[in-house]
């Protein structure tokens, strides 16, 4: 709004006389209700369910939270610290922070041994340290490969940030190594650095990725042909093991055929078949027996992805091992933590009018209820005319109303005060 503001008079030219004859932008009460509804939805979607009023270090290590660094307690320099949103707005609400959106498996520090001069006003009583967490710079308030802050004040170039789903850490589109799709074409990114961390994905990003907007013009541009991620000895065995399986195969159907066959001999008996039981292929060898590129880039994934990972006992013990078994959770995605602040607070959400109800007596609450409903009509039928015209409610208006319905309520009032007597 501010800017919008600026930006209408900077268009002025500068003159007192045309800055006065410049009109104010017209934007109707419809437009203004759903822009605020949007806004809430988003902010609901963006603290993802977290408790306003109660410190999360009581639910212990949580999977998905709302989290916040102060600058202020830990400056650069300091040990890293990361508090829950409860802690911001009650132990931290004068303090300088820094908005980090949400982490995975994280526990509020707020007052433990990495602040030195506060306590948690909400739960004193806290561990030292909490050893599972996990930072990097944004606890700091510096983002990305090129370790600024956001917004910056020194990049005039407008960009779009990211977050990678495995480091976390938030990405300027341009220092991705590659061009972005669209964003509503991706709902995850892999940034550069985790790719060559968790090489295994270049195996699935031909089939399951989406591509970036980089044109490459050769292949040594594009990225590295790869077949296996194993040596030319072991490729070699996976081909003498495919021809055995192959030669296995022919075999089997050679002697199903015999079995199969009517008996010459009357004494002969039908011989068992013993079919072998087969144990459950692995995706990720089957995907890197094929060709693939192994490129020096991030790489963008639809919603869905991570439900087509293998899941076979190697491939979980793999991402233990590259302490990444989230990749197979679908709960763990930002979406469904979106998702589920949305949901959680649309159930939530209380009606003041209710809070107010249940502190009045039997008859305090008829009483409120009549005005309630009274007020609640008279401003509908009030604003509707505005909104079916697409026409703006002004402060005078809105005062009108408000006068309007005194003087009516008044002469209610009169009226059944000379009734009664």
């Amino acid at each position: 709004m501010a800017a919008a503001a600026e930006g209408a008079g900077s268009g002025a030219g500068g003159g007192a006389g045309a800055g006065a004859g410049a009109e104010e932008p017209v934007v109707s009460l419809a437009e203004v209700l759903a822009e605020n509804e949007e806004l809430e939805k988003e902010a609901r979607a963006v603290l993802g369910g977290s408790d306003h009023e109660r410190c999360s270090y009581a639910q212990g290590v949580v999977k998905r939270q709302a989290l916040y660094a102060c600058s202020t307690c830990t400056p650069p320099g300091a040990e890293p610290a990361g508090i829950c949103l409860a802690c911001s707005y009650e132990c931290h609400g004068s303090h300088r922070l820094f908005e980090l959106y949400t982490k995975r498996n994280f526990r509020c520090d707020c007052g433990n041994s990495k602040f030195k001069n506060l306590q948690c006003k909400l739960l004193p009583e806290k561990g030292k340290v909490n050893s599972g967490n996990k930072y990097n710079d944004n606890f700091y308030g510096l983002y990305c490969t090129c370790k600024r802050p956001y917004p910056d004040p020194d990049d005039e170039i407008p960009d779009e940030m990211i977050q990678c789903i495995i480091c976390e850490d938030w990405f300027h589109g341009r220092h991705l190594g590659a061009i972005p799709p669209e964003s509503g074409d991706f709902h995850e990114m892999v940034c550069q650095a985790c790719m060559n961390h968790c090489h295994f994905l270049w195996a699935y990003a031909p089939q399951l990725a989406v591509p970036a907007l980089t044109k490459a013009t050769s292949l040594e541009d594009e990225g590295i042909v790869l077949n296996v991620e194993e040596s030319e000895e072991q490729k070699k065995e996976i081909k003498k093991e495919s021809g055995a399986e192959h030669q296995e195969v022919k075999e089997e159907e050679k002697q199903t055929e015999q079995f199969n066959e009517p008996s010459t001999s009357s004494g002969s008996a039908c011989p068992e078949i013993v079919t072998k039981s087969e144990e459950p292929a692995c995706k990720l060898k089957e995907l890197q027996s094929k060709q693939f590129l192994k490129k020096d880039t991030a790489t963008f994934w639809p919603s869905n992805w991570r439900s087509k990972l293998c899941t076979c006992a190697d491939c979980l013990k793999m991402y233990s091992e590259l302490e990444v078994p989230f990749l197979t959770d679908e709960y763990d995605t930002v979406l469904a933590y979106e998702n589920k602040g949305t949901s959680d607070q649309e159930t939530d959400r209380r009606d003041p009018l209710m809070d107010t109800l249940n502190s009045m007596n039997r008859v305090q609450q008829v009483e409120l209820i009549c005005e309630y409903n009274d007020l609640k009509t008279e401003l509908t039928d009030y604003l509707r005319r505005f909104a079916d015209e697409g026409t703006v409610v002004k402060r005078e208006d809105i005062q009108h109303f408000f006068e309007e319905f005194q003087s009516r309520k008044r002469r209610r009032t009169n009226r059944m005060q000379y009734y009664c007597s």
